[in-house]
């Protein structure tokens, strides 16, 4: 009589990060627990799948060496016929048993879990309830570490000032503090780091501070910089960068600078979180994946006392914030009247067919120009694409587009454009007020011929004529209000007026050339004008929409 061949099992187990242990000693542990499970039942364990520094949270399908298995089982050689797992709350999280158990019924595989004794059946609702609570259990637990470490974070950010890690900040390099103050981890051999000044990039910071404090605005201070060589943050330390190009510097680095904090000598931690997000809403069992956002800087945790050397003091660090302040306001007037000395009939129109950026606007010798800026703050890089210069002069362009346009009041098109324009005014429907008013006023004039009538066929004249006298007072009060919520809306146009206005402009080419560059910018802006410059073929594509206008119409200066 032959001895029974022993079951093949595999064994599942997972810990990661979050789980603050370490690898080895955790797949030991849950390794042992799975093989004193089987040991009785004449098992032994032929395969291992065991996931390292996967979250819990992630589905199986997501986890590296959990799909491996869930693709094993449509194997039928694969070599075992039982699954056995090393702790349930680190292998389920959530619904995930409900989604997962079908697969193992379904190729006849059974799951093995210690705090069942044995083998799950999926028919048992015992065991089901079991399982769900693990998972709830996997779920809380998550959470609450997840809060305990934020804790532990914020207050080590607060109070101490300790680096938690991560990239040191541009102008700043790390340095050894010491053993750990943990014991663990200082018996680990792990050492505490802090910021310290790079004095390669501290005085670039320094500068940027200076130069933006003096006048300089972004774009220009990241030109300078990029144009004086100076490699931006991601160039000057790539190890840390590599999902960055780092060809050269941005407007928005420059303001990642004049907003950090950490310049003052202050730590500061929270100033991104990671959302949760789902993988795919239309299939809602994949999971969620992690998104990085930023946090408004008020729930940013800053540091109580100065903890690492500073770059700049407080003071200048507060200037510098209420200057960026003040710009995104929009509270800086004298700039703002010093810029719109110049105007650009075309500001904010003409765009790069090279690159699809707007172009923006210059004057050289007392002509307009506008110039596609990409080449000023990328051409330093071999593998960008654009053409180096790329210039148009506006006077050029305004002849040519202001008879294109003319076009459009031809004695064949004029009256297609003028219905096309008188369309264009339907705006937004009448507030719920006005609606209401005509409708009460309608109401009154049914209820004003229904007493009339009365009256001829012989009524009580007194009592019709208290109720002619309150439906008139009704009527009034609702006249008031309509006139009222109609006197504060725009006044729109009619056809007729705005025919009027067309035959009095006569000849539209000459009233554009010798209009107001601003009343032409507007009538531009109005007409929903695009124009795209093609730098190799210099030529310009122009759109425009008649009927894009929905705003009430109206004379600007000079009447265009």
């Amino acid at each position: 009589m032959t001895a029974p061949q022993p079951k093949p099992f595999a064994f599942y187990g997972r810990v990661s990060t979050e789980d603050n242990q370490d690898p080895e000693s955790s797949r030991s542990w849950q390794l042992s627990r799975a093989t004193t499970l089987i040991q009785p039942h004449g098992g032994r364990i032929t395969a291992e799948y065991f996931d390292i520094g996967q979250s819990r949270s992630l589905p199986w399908q997501r986890r590296p060496h959990a799909s491996r298995l869930l693709a094993a089982l449509r194997d039928p050689r694969r070599g075992f016929s039982a699954v056995v797992v090393g702790e349930p709350h680190r292998a389920f999280y959530g619904n995930q048993f409900g989604l997962t158990v079908p697969l193992f019924a379904h190729y006849g595989v059974e799951l093995w879990v210690p705090e069942i004794g044995g083998p799950i059946d999926p028919e048992n609702e015992a065991h089901e309830l079991v399982m769900s609570v693990f998972g709830g259990m996997s779920k809380g637990e998550r959470n609450r570490i997840k809060l305990r470490v934020r804790t532990a974070m914020a207050a080590q950010t607060l109070l101490e000032g300790r680096y938690l890690g991560g990239r040191p900040p541009y102008g700043y390099t790390l340095q050894d503090l010491g053993p750990h103050p943990n014991p663990a981890k200082a018996a680990d051999g792990k050492h505490l780091r802090g910021l310290t000044p790079d004095p390669r990039t501290a005085p670039i910071v320094r500068q940027i501070f200076h130069d933006f404090l003096t006048g300089s605005g972004l774009y220009a201070i990241a030109e300078a910089l990029t144009s004086n060589h100076v490699p931006c943050p991601s160039a000057h330390d790539r190890a840390r960068n590599p999902h960055r190009s780092g060809i050269a510097w941005s407007k928005s680095a420059v303001r990642v600078i004049l907003t950090n904090p950490r310049y003052t000598g202050r730590q500061v931690w929270n100033k991104q979180r990671t959302d949760e997000v789902l993988l795919d809403v239309d299939d809602v069992a994949l999971g969620h994946t992690g998104v990085m956002r930023w946090n408004p800087r008020d729930k940013w945790v800053v540091s109580k006392e100065i903890t690492h050397l500073p770059i700049i003091d407080e003071a200048t660090f507060e200037q510098a914030q209420t200057l960026l302040a003040r710009h995104r306001l929009g509270l800086d007037l004298p700039q703002r009247q010093r810029r719109a000395r110049n105007p650009y009939v075309f500001r904010g129109l003409i765009y790069c067919a090279a690159c699809n950026r707007r172009m923006q606007g210059q004057y050289n010798h007392g002509a307009a120009y506008y110039r596609c800026r990409f080449p000023q703050e990328y051409a330093l890089a071999n593998d960008v694409s654009h053409p180096r210069n790329v210039y148009l002069r506006e006077e050029t362009l305004t002849d040519p587009l202001d008879t294109w346009l003319a076009t459009a009041f031809h004695p064949d098109h004029i009256e297609n454009t003028i219905t096309a324009m008188a369309d264009a005014q339907l705006g937004d429907p009448p507030s719920p007020a006005i609606t209401a008013a005509r409708a009460t006023i309608t109401d009154c004039d049914t209820k004003l011929q229904r007493y009339r009538a009365a009256l001829d066929a012989g009524a009580d004249p007194l009592i019709v004529s208290n109720w002619i006298a309150q439906t008139q007072a009704e009527r009034t009060r609702a006249e008031t209000g309509l006139h009222t919520g109609t006197s504060a809306a725009p006044r729109r146009m009619t056809q007729a007026e705005i025919t009027a206005l067309v035959h009095a402009l006569g000849n539209i080419v000459a009233v554009l050339r010798d209009a107001d560059p601003a009343d032409k910018a507007e009538v531009y802006r109005q007409l929903g004008l695009r124009l795209t410059y093609h730098p190799e073929a210099q030529t310009v594509h122009a759109e425009t929409d008649l009927s894009a206008h929905r705003g009430p119409m109206g004379r600007v200066r000079g009447g265009t």
